[in-house]
């Protein structure tokens, strides 16, 4: 049996959950609603103030996806409840990013600057502190859009190995390569 399907998802107490004859999970809470259609060959029961996920076989595609929508309905659960954070950091002499409304704008050295739709279900913040650098601050109840959302931001402007200028997750590690040597 799968080792991450078996667990049962513990359910807190604002967050209801509402399953379907056709396997269509809908989670509610105080963040959102988010919904999942679940493979026919797995069965999504409530027990008490649990929710548990079985399969009816043992073919290797059933094991995969039993963990898969078992990981798929915690995130929900979890998102709906607390919901999920990333943040960004924005490096490099000139680099600008403030909120205006619902859209972002970003000046990353390009000589225009850009500007970023924030979807519906995520909310963007940015905080600029004097002598620190920009923080884009990407939340949401939906865990694949928040990590989508913020990819899409990073890739505007990706941190480059030399410098280290660009656009980075906050923590994140970039590799560094030396550059030219000098003549000799």
């Amino acid at each position: 049996m799968s080792r991450i399907g078996k667990n049962p998802i513990a359910l807190p107490d604002q967050v209801t959950v509402d399953i379907s004859a056709d396997n269509l999970v809908t989670v509610k809470g105080a963040k959102g609603e988010n919904q999942v259609h679940v493979k026919a060959n797995l069965a999504v029961t409530q027990q008490d103030n649990a929710i548990v996920v079985n399969r009816h076989t043992e073919s290797k595609e059933d094991k995969a996806m039993h963990g898969l929508y078992r990981s798929l309905i915690e995130n929900m659960v979890i998102g709906v409840s607390q919901g999920f954070v990333k943040e960004l950091e924005i490096i490099g002499v000139g680099f600008r990013a403030a909120m205006s409304g619902n859209v972002l704008e970003l000046n990353l050295g390009f000589s225009h600057p850009i500007f970023f739709m924030a979807p519906d279900g995520i909310s963007i913040e940015v905080d600029t502190k004097r002598g620190k650098n920009p923080i884009i601050v990407i939340s949401g109840h939906d865990k694949e859009l928040v990590g989508q959302v913020s990819a899409k931001i990073r890739a505007l402007r990706k941190p480059e190995p030399y410098k280290g200028k660009g656009i980075r997750y906050l923590g994140e590690q970039i590799r560094r390569k030396a550059g030219k040597s000098a003549a000799k």
